[in-house]
Order: C-alpha cells, then structure tokens, then sequence
C-alpha cells in the first residue's frame, strides 16, 4: 500500500497538533482522508495557533490539553492508530534559563504519552520529534546517526532523553515507535513573535520588516534546513512503515549554507532586510554547536523519503504567506533582536 493511501481513514493524533508542524502535518493528514485529533496545550510562545488550522478547522477535532496529565492522555490515545508526537519546547536559551520546565515538558511529557499507550494503546505506532541538538559540536560532517549524542544544552539532554524513551518502549513494551532526528524546519505557520522558536523563523521576520538581522561572528557557520512540507512528510513515511520501529532518522536539508549565503538570499527573496555582524553572546557562544549539516541517507533508504522544496522556494512560500497572515504570527512584539 502506497504510504499516503495508507491514512485514508486512519486514527491519528498529533500532540503539539496546533503548533508549526504539527498543523502543517495535520493538513497533509487531513487531505489524504484521515481522522485526525489534534491535543495541543495551548502554552503561550510555545507556537500553538488556532488560525494554524484555518479552512481545515470543522475537517478534525481538537483537544486542548497537557501530554503531561495522565489521565488525558489515558483517554485521547485510545483507539488512535498513528500517534505523532511533536508536543515540546524548543528554545535552547530558554531551557537554560529554567531547566525544570524543559525537564517536565521534553521528558516527563512523553513518558506520560508512553505509559498511556503502553496501558491504554499498546497497538499504536508512534513517531517522535527528535532534534539534530542531541549531537552537540559536531565530530565530521556530515553527521550520521552514528555520530556521538553530546548535546551542549539542556533542551538538547532533554531531548535526546525523550527520543530514549520512545526506542526503550519500542524494544521493551512493544509499543512500535521511532524518532526523526529533524534539522533546521522552515516554512508558514511557525511563531515569529520573538527568536525563541528558531532563528530561522526571526530571520524572516527581520526581512520581512526591513529590520537588521544580526549574524554572530562571521557569518560562516553551516547548516542544512529542510521546508516543512517535506518534514511531515518524513513524518507520514515514518508512521506508514514499521521498518522505522526502534529506530532513530536523521531528517535534513539536500545541502549545507553558511549563514552568510542564507541571509543573502533570504533578502534577495524579499526584497528587504540588511545583514550587521556582530560579536557572540556570551550565554549563546556557550551552547553554539558550530557547523552542522546532516546525513539522511539512512531514512531515504528506508522510506524512500527525499526533500523535494529547495531553499529558494521554500522562502519564497514561505515569505508569501507571511506577507498574507503577518499579524497571526507576530502580534505582541517582545523586541528581541
């Protein structure tokens, strides 16, 4: 069965369902014919967005709810086929500033999603919402799946622990699970309200305000970014195929650019913006990860997944959809630079 035929009414959920790609995924689900709940907490700055949903809204249904509290998620997981689980916070700056709440929100949460799978769900497959920050600095490039997991913060400890959870249940309870290791994600609908979702967000934010960006140290620094679009789908692939069970995927862009080239072209696309090299933050120098750019053979072969939206395009779209909705997603500016 072809992998997208495969959710033609399909159960699926997805926690952080309302939230960057969780909602884009959630379209994608919606338009292959799926049955879709999205449980979405709804923590302010964390990206969760009810306007995500637009034109798809009476297509699912929508629970607003914690993944940390049990007894919610006892009862949403049952009868759910696919569960992609993409609740978390990401700010790296952020979990160093209050490691509890990153504790509780990457770790304590997906244990309690696991727990109610493994009592109330045990058929469900499940796909978690790695991140390439567990590697930390990087050893050789591009990085495999083999490469050391050093992460440099605590998001990136978190993290790394939360996909852990996921392989142990798999190998040891049975519940069939997996973890994409995603790189830079990009694309309409992620918060650009403040830098703390992504500096790619912020970035295009600045442009599209004829703002300074600000780039720290020379601008050399690589990485790979893939369009959102080809994440959920990984995503689909990943939750279509029981080859990925207890297994973690790399999911990256076709190539690395140096922030420097991103810049350049992300203000060629729009037309506006202007670049200004400035010295490293101290607190950010601290967790920098240097150059980082991944390998994704392991899931191509696997799936037969490939990103098919180059960086171009991917702003281009990107920076039209902004330009269309801006206020959704940047409304009580917190004038961070």
């Amino acid at each position: 069965m072809d992998y997208r035929e495969f959710y033609r009414g399909r159960r699926v959920m997805i926690t952080g369902g309302l939230g960057f790609i969780g909602s884009n995924l959630a379209r994608q689900l919606v338009a292959l014919g799926a049955d879709v709940l999205l449980v979405d907490a709804l923590i302010p700055d964390y990206g969760g967005n009810l306007f995500n949903i637009n034109g798809i809204a009476e297509r699912l249904r929508i629970s607003v709810a914690d993944v940390r509290e049990a007894s919610m998620m006892n009862h949403l997981v049952r009868n759910r086929e696919v569960i992609f689980n993409l609740a978390g916070q990401v700010s790296h700056i952020d979990s160093m500033k209050d490691p509890h709440a990153d504790l509780e929100i990457n770790c304590h949460s997906h244990l309690t999603l696991l727990e109610a799978c493994r009592h109330h769900n045990p058929d469900a497959k499940v796909v978690y919402a790695g991140t390439r920050q567990i590697y930390g600095r990087s050893e050789s490039l591009p990085v495999t799946e083999a490469h050391l997991v050093n992460p440099t913060d605590v998001n990136g400890i978190n993290k790394a622990a939360g996909e852990q959870y996921h392989l142990v249940y798999n190998n040891v309870f049975h519940v069939r699970a997996c973890s994409l290791r995603l790189t830079n994600v990009y694309g309409p609908r992620q918060l650009i309200r403040h830098n703390r979702q992504g500096f790619i967000g912020w970035f295009i934010r600045l442009a599209l305000e004829n703002r300074t960006i600000q780039i720290y140290g020379d601008g050399s620094q690589l990485r790979d970014f893939v369009y959102v679009d080809d994440a959920a789908d990984a995503f689909l692939r990943a939750g279509a195929t029981d080859a990925c069970n207890g297994q973690a995927f790399n999911v990256g862009g076709t190539h690395a650019i140096s922030h420097r080239d991103l810049t350049t072209l992300l203000i060629d696309i729009a037309g506006t913006g202007r670049v200004e090299y400035i010295e490293w933050p101290c607190e950010k120098k601290a967790i920098d990860i240097g150059d980082f750019y991944a390998d994704s053979s392991k899931m191509i072969t696997a799936t037969g997944w490939q990103p098919t939206v180059d960086l171009h395009e991917g702003l281009t779209h990107t920076l039209a959809f902004y330009r269309e909705h801006f206020n959704h997603y940047a409304a009580e500016e917190t004038k961070q630079a």
